[in-house]
């Protein structure tokens, strides 16, 4: 699979220091070809990915969004820090008044489903413009999750998340940052408000999409909340 080109690709960067200047020289350019060559072909194995999705009469995410997720994704997957070949990626770049999380299926590359997600009452109004991993922030966390397990809480079925950056979210099991149903999170609201509602840092989904959701992707799949303000630094601050 495309993850493994990652640790392939750096034991191949790391290899090519050496104290004989000879072979320093004979490997310089070597060295630089790899490296030139191997991050466009996994970029552009991503976007054939990307175009190759069965968007399942849904709209796709952006491609920027996608390969960024993905990336994640194959680490994570190389760590064993996830299991399931599920993706769950919300793009919190958009209104919240649109539909922002998508979940992909990558054994059969297809979008499973397209959904409302609401951010926390203390990050914005319609759009999401501040993050934190501070208890009792009422703020949304940035970055890889890994999905845990479901459990019946005051929203009724709900699945823990476990932060996966260090500094960025791995506060979110102590804070109760979860996944849940609210009837805040549904195109009446938006009607009603002219946006969607809003959490106290969860990402909560629509009520009656909530069971199908949760059941597709509980148990260590990945889940990736993107906005641009930061941009993943592959492997800096995920845990091992």
């Amino acid at each position: 699979m495309i993850y493994r080109i990652f640790p392939i690709v750096l034991f191949l960067f790391l290899s090519f220091g050496t104290d004989s200047k000879n072979d320093a020289e004979t490997i310089k350019v070597p060295a630089k070809s790899i490296v030139s060559v191997e991050k466009p072909t996994v970029d552009a194995k991503i976007e054939n990915i990307y175009h190759a999705l069965n968007a399942n009469n849904f709209a796709l995410p952006e491609l920027k969004t996608f390969s960024e997720a993905l990336k994640g994704f194959y680490l994570l997957k190389e760590k064993g820090v996830i299991h399931k070949d599920v993706l769950t990626l919300i793009d919190f770049s958009l209104s919240s008044t649109l539909k922002r999380l998508w979940v992909i299926d990558l054994t059969t590359n297809t979008i499973l489903f397209q959904s409302l997600v609401a951010h926390g009452r203390n990050t914005g109004e319609e759009f999401a413009t501040a993050f934190s991993n501070v208890n009792s922030s009422n703020k949304s966390s940035l970055g890889f999750y890994a999905t845990g397990e479901i459990y019946q809480g005051k929203h009724g079925m709900s699945l823990r998340l476990d932060g996966l950056e260090r500094g960025v979210n791995d506060n979110a099991r102590e804070r109760a940052v979860v996944m849940h149903g609210a009837d805040y999170v549904s195109e009446s609201f938006v009607r009603d408000h002219k946006r969607l509602g809003r959490s106290q840092g969860c990402p909560a989904i629509p009520v009656e999409l909530t069971n199908e959701i949760i059941q597709a992707i509980k148990g260590k799949s990945c889940l990736y909340i993107y906005h641009p303000s930061r941009s993943f630094m592959m492997g800096e601050k995920l845990f091992s």
